[in-house]
């Protein structure tokens, strides 16, 4: 009995003093922790690190928190953050006050000291503020399992060297700003099961590589420039989740493995038909392959997918008519076959008057349904996809010859637009990629510091390494403009100018926009006009309010009319110049410095405007309402260059008008505009209700005695206050 005792003793004893040496930390392992919590500069969150004696492996965890330890090494840690990357748009490789961690901290710095934490398992540091290229010494967490640096800056090409992390499972790099290719090593991990790199900039091809990952359970690249062809994906057959919605990816739709569950291939430019393979994927609950350039009748096995709950073909130009006797799975629930060139009746099953509990769409085709929003019939049967027969003998050759002929002189012509657009854009696009693969920038101003707002100057300096990274403009539906403004409900009212009435709308991806509504003339045809809007839609710069998409309405009775047409633009929260100029105005009034800082930003967008672009673009009604100030008390123009598409196009250049005068006039316009600008800027908000005229013609008197006399002089004001500063 005694013995038995004694060993009792010994047991718990032996016990105690090994949970006891498992939950100390090493005293290396502590001070590692604590000066994480030193390059991170000290966040809330890890406000209960207090020194060395903090019993780390013991605190309790949180949704913010979490360590985890083993054998006195930490084997987890995991860190949430309060600054989510998700929430700004326009990171060019600095550092951005209170969004990111300031300009001392390094990334190198920060990896190094954590390589130290040699047993880590998963790490996850989310929404933190870190930025900068990701180091290739990061390889040295061998034992990572989970690996997680979402939601924060990071830029640049992800590192070779990570293909040594044998034991890499999860691998997660969500809104980020990496901008180079998609690895080609990550077949090299072999027991990778997810995948995930939304919301980057990563460009180029997809990896073929990537069929090589068996392991393979989530993949997610959505929200990237991912272009070319996607390869066969069906050796991926533990693949369960596949994302690349919103690329630029091309050519058909891939065979897909048949244990998928959910797949997004929409908003890319797939060509082609469906593939009846997909008719086969007994698994799949989701599938969206909306706004492609799809052709061809929908699978109608598709349909009828046993597991389907949703199916998202819009926005195509899938054609023919749908079976009467097409049956539909019984756990389908969302069907939207929308703004297509669908034909004939609609099947029994996806009538949403008698299935209560499906939402079924299909407005925008030409099915034989009153109402609903249909076009007539003859809309869809216009539509027809070129289709080449060969011809046997000397027919066949005459055709082939007249083909390779004509595909040299489309390459030539290729060259010749590709010289063009690389001596136009190359030289903004090498500065970019230059910009974000600095790791320490050399005299940067470390973003967006106080100094900008008392110097104007440094508002100069600082934007010779300027950047705008915006999204490329694309084509918006009338429905999607409804849904983000309720129905342009008058909640959304903005107010109204000489361009239109202007609302504020919410995207479904969370973005908030401005839709201005604008008069059209009818003078222009559908393809005139998008022509205009889509090259007033190529112009980016940082001081100008970036055009996100456009959408033409046309009459529902004839097509060829155009009804409305919708800009959608970036939303600037601030408030316009004018509203900040005075004491009786709504927002906060502007000091001196910071309205010169304004002005130089004007100075910017109208030099570019004149000299950046071909052609240039004059007449830009330049006021004080149009004049935009961000969070940072920067500002951006709007309604720059919109006189192309109105009326006011025909006032200038008239019969008998020599084409250099029409360009004076247009020239001088911008100028004494900008000159009333001036004076508002200097005595407040009155100066509009005095006469105009009058005040044209002093600054007039002005530009002449400073020898502002042709369009080359006009442009050359500008271009010394942006190059000086003054």
């Amino acid at each position: 009995m005694e013995f038995c005792t004694l060993f009792l003793l010994i047991s718990c004893l032996s016990w105690s003093l090994f949970v006891l040496c498992d939950s100390q930390l090493q005293t290396s392992q502590s001070q590692v922790l604590l000066q994480l919590k030193k390059h991170l500069e000290y966040p809330k969150q890890l406000e209960i690190w207090y020194d060395r004696k903090t019993e780390f492996c013991s605190l309790p965890p949180s949704a913010n928190l979490n360590i985890t330890c083993e054998f006195n090494s930490v084997t987890e840690l995991n860190i949430m953050g309060d600054k989510p990357a998700t929430k700004v748009s326009d990171f060019a490789g600095f550092p951005i006050p209170n969004k990111t961690l300031s300009h001392s901290f390094s990334m190198d710095s920060f990896v190094t000291t954590l390589s130290r934490l040699s047993s880590l398992k998963t790490l996850s540091l989310i929404s933190l503020g870190i930025w900068g290229p990701l180091p290739d010494k990061i390889h040295r967490l061998s034992s990572l399992e989970y690996l997680d640096l979402s939601s924060n800056f990071l830029f640049g090409s992800i590192p070779p060297k990570m293909f040594t992390l044998l034991k890499l499972q999860t691998f997660v790099l969500d809104d980020n700003v990496f901008n180079d290719t998609v690895p080609s090593w990550l077949n090299s991990l072999p027991n990778l099961t997810t995948l995930r790199m939304k919301k980057n900039r990563l460009k180029g091809p997809f990896p073929s590589s990537i069929e090589g990952i068996k392991t393979l359970v989530d993949l997610d690249l959505s929200s990237n420039e991912i272009s070319g062809d996607l390869p066969d994906l069906s050796s991926l057959t533990n693949l369960k989740l596949l994302d690349l919605r919103g690329n630029k990816l091309g050519s058909h739709l891939p065979t897909l493995p048949k244990g998928l569950l959910m797949v997004f291939l929409n908003n890319n430019s797939f060509m082609g038909e469906i593939p009846t393979q997909y008719g086969q994927l007994n698994q799949l609950q989701h599938i969206d392959v909306s706004f492609n350039m799809l052709t061809g009748k929908p699978p109608p096995e598709l349909f009828s997918l046993p597991s389907l709950a949703h199916l998202n073909l819009a926005s195509n130009t899938l054609k023919g008519s749908l079976s009467d006797n097409l049956n539909c799975g019984r756990n389908l629930e969302f069907v939207d076959i929308s703004n297509n060139r669908l034909m004939g009746s609609l099947p029994s099953c996806l009538n949403s008057e008698t299935r209560d509990n499906r939402v079924i769409k299909f407005s925008g085709n030409c099915l034989s349904i009153a109402g609903h929003h249909q076009h007539p019939e003859s809309y869809c049967r216009e539509f027809k996809v070129p289709v080449y027969k060969s011809n046997n003998g000397g027919k066949g050759i005459g055709v082939s010859v007249g083909l390779i002929v004509g595909i040299a002189v489309l390459i030539v012509l290729l060259a010749i637009g590709l010289l063009i657009v690389c001596r136009r854009y190359c030289p903004r696009v090498i500065s970019e990629q230059h910009l974000l693969q600095k790791s320490v920038p050399e005299n940067s101003t470390a973003g967006l510091s106080s100094e900008i707002l008392t110097n104007p100057r440094h508002v100069f300096e600082s934007s010779k390494s300027e950047v705008q990274i915006l999204p490329s403009c694309r084509s918006f539906s009338l429905e999607e403009l409804k849904e983000a403004t309720n129905n342009f409900d008058s909640s959304a009212f903005l107010g109204e100018g000489s361009y239109g009435k202007i609302y504020k709308g919410l995207l479904k991806n969370g973005t908030q926009v401005a839709i201005r509504c604008l008069p059209t003339s009818k003078k222009y045809s559908i393809r005139n006009l998008k022509l205009r809007l889509d090259m007033l839609a190529k112009i980016r710069h940082p001081h100008l309010v970036c055009i996100l998409g456009h959408c033409i309405e046309v009459e529902q009775d004839d097509h060829c009319s155009i009804n409305r047409v919708f800009f959608v633009l970036e939303y600037i929260p601030n408030g316009n110049f004018r509203s900040h100029l005075s004491d009786n105005s709504p927002g906060e009034v502007l000091s001196w410095p910071e309205r010169l800082a304004v002005l130089i930003c004007v100075c910017k967008a109208v030099h570019f405007l004149h000299t950046g672009v071909i052609p240039g673009f004059f007449h830009n009604r330049l006021k004080t309402t149009n004049i935009l100030i961000n969070e940072h008390r920067l500002a951006k123009l709007g309604d720059y260059g919109l006189s192309i598409i109105s009326e006011e196009t025909g006032n200038y250049g008239t019969k008998g008008q020599e084409p250099k005068s029409w360009q004076m006039t247009r020239l001088d316009d911008d100028v004494y505009s900008f000159g009333l600008i001036l004076l508002e800027s200097m005595l407040g908000p009155s100066v509009p209700a005095k006469t105009e005229a009058t005040l044209r013609g002093i600054i007039k008197q002005a530009g002449r005695a400073c020898k502002v006399d042709g369009p080359s002089s006009v442009s050359d004001v500008f271009r010394r206050i942006n190059n000086s500063g003054d």
